[in-house]
């Protein structure tokens, strides 16, 4: 059996943040599409989150209209979200993340040529795992 290259180890980290410490669930690290098993640039996380992360602006819009009765409790239905494990002395760029974007596979619901955002797994040395989204464009601010 080969020995796990450093961003394996990475991702098994930050899979183990999300389990354990986040309660996630259906997790797992690929390598490769399950599109066309084409090889992804670095390993991604997928998984189900206990509750929606995240809600694009003009979806909110859209809830909000159909949900009209203040006193109603809106859905928060998780959706499976894709995490990129990072390490923080990592020099990034903007055609390292656009080439992760490129190699997701597109989300059906929402966006059909490609999956809108990513959350960014940034681990530093003493294993603390912070989270970001990061957007594929620009996105318009959410609604309060």
């Amino acid at each position: 059996m080969a020995e796990k290259s450093y961003v394996e180890h990475l991702a098994a980290s930050v899979l183990d943040n999300l389990r354990y410490q986040h309660d996630w669930t259906e997790l797992q690290i690929l390598t490769h599409s399950p599109l066309d098993n084409s090889p992804l640039p670095r390993p991604l996380i997928c998984g189900l989150p206990p509750r929606r992360l995240y809600l694009h602006p003009d979806d909110q819009i859209e809830l909000l209209k159909s949900h009209r009765n203040p006193e109603h409790h809106i859905p928060e239905t998780p959706v499976v979200e894709w995490v990129l494990p990072a390490h923080l002395a990592e020099k990034w760029t903007l055609r390292g993340f656009a080439s992760v974007f490129d190699s997701m596979p597109p989300q059906t619901s929402t966006a059909p040529d490609r999956v809108k955002r990513v959350l960014l797994a940034t681990v530093h040395d003493d294993s603390t795992v912070v989270y970001y989204f990061m957007h594929d464009g620009i996105v318009k601010p959410r609604q309060n």
